[in-house]
Order: C-alpha cells, then structure tokens, then sequence
C-alpha cells in the first residue's frame, strides 16, 4: 500500500520553483533517502512532504488522502517530523520533553496516563535512550539529542518518519546508531522513513530507495545499488577531483601526478598501500589484478593504472606484457607482499623481469619468503617492515632523485 505518494509536486517559496515534478511513492516500511548537494531543495521537498510548506503545484497523498485536507491532530498520529534546527527548550528534562510528542493523544490538558508514560519510555528505549529520561536535555552531546528527539517524533505512534538531516553534526559513532535506529524501525516496525543526507556512503548502505536532487529537478529515483554509480555521483555533486565507487560504497581522492610507483599487489595486498602513496602524491600503476580483486576496485576508485585479467583466470601473456611495460615506466617498483596461487603465478615471472632488467624492488614481503621465491637477488631487494618504513624509504629515495637531503629509514637490503 502507498503511504506517501506525491503527484506532479512542485516545491518552493513565494512563488519561485525550487525542485519540481516529483513524482514519488513511499510504500510501508520502505527507507527513502533525499540526496544531493546544499541548496539543491532536499530540505524544501522534506518540509511539503511534511505539510510545512504548501505545494507551489501538484499533490501530495498520505494513505490517499491530499495531505492537506487531514486535520492536525489526526496527521501527527500518522507522521511525525524532525527537523534539523537545534532546539533550546530551557531547563526540562528528557522524560518530559518526549512526553510532549504524545499531544496528539492526551487531550486539551495534556495529561499523560499510564498507558502515555508506557509509550515514553518505549519510545526512549527504541533509541537507545532510558537511561538518559531523568536528565536535562540541554545537557546532552548533540548525539543524545537526536535520539531524544527521535524518541519524541516516536511516541506520537507515526507510520511516517520524515527527518532533515539526522546524522549532520554528529560524530562518527552516533551517526551509525542514528542511521541503524531508522533501518531498525523500518524492518521491526514497518515504519516509512523518509530523510536527506548528506553522506553519500551512508545512503548507500542503509536505505532502500535514494532520490538524486539537482539543479530544481530529480536527477534519479531508485535502488542505491543501481543508481550510484561513478559517474552518476560525479555528476550530482560535480566531482573532479574524486571518483566514487560503488563497489567500495565510499569516495577515494584521485591518484595524484608525482613520482611513478608501479605496485605488484592482488588479494587484497595493495589497497592499503594505494591509499597510503597517493596521500603522499604518488602518481600509480599496478598489476597484474583481477577483475573481482579488492585491489582492482581501490586501484580504479584511485585513478591507478590497473593492469588487469578476467575474473577467475590465469594471467595472460599480453597481460604480462602490459605489466612490465608500466613497470619501465614508473620510478620506483613496490612489491605489496600479494599471494601466490595458480592463476597469478605469473606475477612471480612479472618480478623476475623485472629483476633482469636491474631495477630495485622494495618489499613489504619478509625476507624469508623473498629468498624462497626469488633467490637472493643480487642485493636488488629492500625489505620494509611497514608501511611507515616504506614511506620513508621512498621519500629518501625521492629526495636523493630531486637532489635533496637523504635522511634515516628502517629498511634493510637483502641479498
């Protein structure tokens, strides 16, 4: 059955047209996601669902009725809002504060009974927030805030929950519990969630449906998994200097322009020390990666050249080829310590090669299983101990290439 279902809606103030033909459905239980960059209209659009604001044209239906034809007190029984303007009640205490959301029930009086009190403290406990009732509100981190007042848009007993920017001004640990309150109320309650976000990742992974908003127009409407795509999250916040994946569920700066590094990696080896070179402005290729590789999916989001096979098949000799090619080109040569098994075992004849040709490679591989794989190497290996210790050789390497002071490292030449 529908919940919230808009027909032609446009949304704005005074006259003027911010975001318009909005034609959405919200089904029972469902987690809708507004998105898209600051002043593109999310929070207008959240405010006309929520009978804030009048429609400059179109409708809006609440469970087939024009939502405002439903009088007060029977919608607040039926949708409850929170918005994101910080609130200062004054000296009152948690306990009270969301017991004022229980108005639509209580009468002219506002007289809470027993069966009131009970709905309060569900509402408190839904949160995760009974213990804090008997404080005052404005003592609260603004996380314990949010859940306050969520627990008091809960009491009012809604089957819609719209919400402006919940997790903004949060820290990292009440935005998870926020975003994992509102999954759980729609999976146990089957109440319909309806919020903005700024947090591209999040929507991603907690809600069900996301609407793009851009340029007074909705950009895309549908799954997350289908519609948040690279180009598309490019496109809807105009992204030059990043690539999202959807893969990764996350956005990665774009591989800078320094010195060269090309990165022997697979199996997860690589990610890691992609993320750690491009900070330091090291441009990247690397290979050879397949196709389903963690690697594969944080080199590209990275804007790394990946030398790459198809999924689930031995490395091809063009494959090879291409790799020692983009080996030659790049300064220095990093072995990430990748594993060795049958469809990339000729990755060790990638390292041979580039061995013959003379070149150094320094390693996060123990020396051990340097020596058991590759022979000694005629003192062509440098062994790191960590990432850290990498670094540091990199940028003494580096300095001595651009004539600069050398300093100190912690790796050790083998062979």
């Amino acid at each position: 059955m529908s919940i919230v279902q808009t027909k032609e809606l446009a949304v704005g103030y005074e006259g003027r047209t911010v975001v318009g033909q909005i034609n959405l459905e919200a089904l029972k239980g469902q987690f809708i996601c507004l998105l898209g960059p600051n002043g593109s209209g999310k929070s207008t659009i959240i405010r006309t669902l929520s009978g804030l604001l009048r429609p400059l044209g179109g409708s809006v239906f609440l469970k087939g009725e024009h939502l405002y034809t439903i009088q007060p007190q029977d919608l607040a029984k039926t949708m409850a809002v929170v918005l994101t303007e910080r609130l200062s009640p004054g000296l009152i205490k948690v306990f009270d504060l969301v017991a004022m959301g229980r108005y639509p029930y209580t009468g002219f009086f506002g007289r809470l009974t027993g069966k009131d009190a009970g709905k309060v403290w569900e509402a408190l406990s839904l949160v995760g927030a009974g213990k804090l009732a008997g404080r005052y509100f404005n003592e609260l981190s603004d996380g314990e805030k949010q859940k306050v007042l969520m627990a008091r848009a809960l009491v009012q007993e809604p089957e819609v929950l719209i919400l402006d920017e919940p997790t903004s001004h949060l820290d990292l640990k009440h935005r998870l519990e926020v975003m994992a309150i509102l999954r759980r109320l729609t999976q146990k309650k089957g109440i319909t969630v309806i919020l903005s976000l700024h947090e591209v990742d999040m929507a991603l992974k907690s809600c069900e449906l996301v609407i793009l908003v851009k340029n007074g127009k909705i950009l895309a409407y549908g799954p997350p998994e289908e519609i948040l795509g690279d180009e598309r999250v490019a496109e809807l916040y105009d992204i030059d200097c990043a690539n999202f994946s959807n893969c990764l569920g996350g956005i990665e700066l774009r591989n800078g322009g320094g010195a060269g590094v090309f990165v022997l990696a697979g199996g997860g080896s690589g990610a890691l020390v992609y993320r750690l070179l491009n900070k330091q402005g090291f441009s990247l290729s690397t290979g050879v990666i397949p196709e389903n590789d963690i690697d594969y999916h944080v080199g590209q989001a990275l804007g790394a050249t990946v030398i790459s096979e198809k999924p689930f098949e031995e490395i091809s000799k063009s494959s090879l080829n291409r790799a020692v090619f983009a080996s030659t080109q790049a300064a220095y040569i990093l072995d990430a310590g990748f594993p060795v098994g049958t469809q990339n075992k000729r990755n060790l004849d990638l390292v041979k090669q580039v061995l013959a040709q003379g070149r150094t490679i320094y390693s996060l591989r123990n020396p051990k299983e340097i020596r058991l794989l590759f022979g000694e190497g005629k003192g062509q290996w440098v062994f790191c101990p960590t990432t850290g210790a990498l670094l540091s050789q990199l940028k003494i390497e580096e300095g001595q290439r651009q004539g600069k002071n050398a300093s100190t490292s912690a790796a050790v030449v083998v062979g």
